[in-house]
């Protein structure tokens, strides 16, 4: 008798899919409710000396690279997020039911390209929030819910390649 599960399904992985939706809400949200709680650099002090809620925008990409562009940057992350995000559903699709490891490392950086890819072509700059210091002395360029969800994606990645050219498998359930 046929398994009629969705990973043996031609949808492949894409049932991870939800969670794609639900880094894009909670990125969304916060972003909005950030927005409309603090004004352009703000500080709110969460732990003092390594943690700060804050506003900032972000015109160019991670790190602000391209940030004092004439706008063309703009249309180039976007073009670059939609074929990024084109290419993650295409592999997500493809991946069989033992993927899951992966199926997830992919959701999440597909969450986050889509959630700043919003802001990129909605609001012209995407909106960071958080804010990452030590003392007064040293801050990490401020960042949101889909920045965190395309780094721990892309860690899940990396150790899964690790993984496979350590002992020929990949990271699996």
């Amino acid at each position: 008798m046929p398994d009629a599960t969705l990973s043996n399904t031609s949808l492949g992985r894409l049932a991870w899919l939800w969670l794609t939706v639900l880094i894009v809400a909670v990125d969304q949200v916060s972003k909005y409710y950030f927005e409309n709680a603090l004004s352009l650099y703000q500080q709110i002090i969460v732990i003092p000396d390594y943690f700060s809620w804050t506003l900032a925008y972000n015109t160019g990409a991670a790190f602000s690279f391209l940030a004092d562009g004439a706008g063309w940057q703009r249309w180039l992350f976007a073009l670059i997020a939609v074929v990024v995000s084109a290419v993650l559903v295409v592999w997500l699709k493809r991946l069989g039911r033992d993927d899951t490891w992966l199926a997830i490392a992919l959701a999440l950086v597909l969450g986050g390209a889509l959630g700043n890819l919003y802001d990129r072509v909605v609001l012209g700059h995407v909106i960071d929030f958080i804010l990452v210091h030590w003392q007064n002395r040293w801050y990490f360029p401020a960042f949101n819910v889909a920045d965190s969800a395309i780094t721990v994606g892309a860690i899940m990645l990396a150790l899964d390649m690790f993984k496979s050219k350590k002992t020929g498998e990949t990271v699996n359930d």
